[in-house]
């Protein structure tokens, strides 16, 4: 039965994928999710249902627009099976528990935004606020008003944290080097961490993001880089791999 449920949660993380990619794109243009179905960026051919099955879609049809045969970008159908194979490995990690829920609800974040933060230097504070809500719920559920409380702390702790950076990163070098979405972010880890789990957060982040910005400032000559993925990313990890650095103080 275990087999069975890790399939079905693979699937509807690729379900659910497909619809993050939409999110990920419209969101930050103003664009209404409900506003008909998927089109082809390149011929604007609208895609019927066949040609919106997670993965196999792309497949099948071998990379390609089915009416202009142009390239789909392989970044999509990628979404759709990091959803799926983060969603099965919450599951096997916390069964069904209220951490399941709070796994999920981290997982369907990152992968929002890295197509919104990948695509326009944008996080959008519609996502934020509702999976922040999200996750609060599921915090209340597992302890009550304690938990919500302490969870509410941390966030504000590691949310100002965040602001320090920002601000102290503008002095040093006279420009902006972290986002108001990165802060905001940081805001809805200390949600799901405690505030020392963290700033390990923003360690680990920016460890993972270095390799990224070097090769991004000396082959394309790029100076800014989205680091919001990398946040969650890091977020992520630790949660799922159930790390607590809290007995380390």
């Amino acid at each position: 039965m275990e087999g069975v449920y890790l399939f079905l949660f693979f699937i509807l993380g690729t379900i659910l994928g497909s619809f993050y990619n939409v999110i990920g794109y419209r969101l930050p243009l103003e664009i209404p999710i409900s506003k008909g179905r998927s089109k082809c960026p390149h011929c604007l051919h609208e895609l019927s249902w066949y040609e919106l099955v997670p993965i196999l879609s792309f497949i099948i049809q071998k990379g390609k627009c089915r009416s202009c045969h142009k390239k789909i970008a392989i970044f999509y159908p990628l979404v759709e099976f990091s959803t799926g194979l983060l969603f099965a490995i919450s599951y096997y990690s916390f069964d069904f528990t209220y951490d399941l829920g709070i796994a999920l609800s981290i997982i369907s974040l990152f992968m929002i935004i890295i197509v919104s933060d990948l695509t326009y230097y944008i996080i959008p504070d519609e996502v934020l606020v509702v999976f922040g809500v999200l996750i609060l719920f599921f915090q209340y559920l597992k302890g009550s008003y304690q938990l919500l409380l302490s969870s509410l702390g941390s966030g504000i702790f590691l949310f100002l944290i965040m602001f320090f950076l920002m601000k102290l990163g503008y002095f040093l070098f006279k420009k902006e080097s972290l986002g108001g979405g990165d802060v905001k972010l940081m805001l809805i880890t200390g949600f799901v961490l405690p505030p020392l789990s963290g700033v390990v957060v923003i360690f680990l982040s920016s460890f993972i993001a270095l390799p990224v910005s070097i090769y991004l400032l000396l082959r394309k000559k790029e100076h800014m880089i989205p680091y919001g993925p990398f946040i969650l990313l890091a977020l992520v990890l630790i949660y799922l791999m159930k790390f607590d650095f809290s007995g380390m103080m």
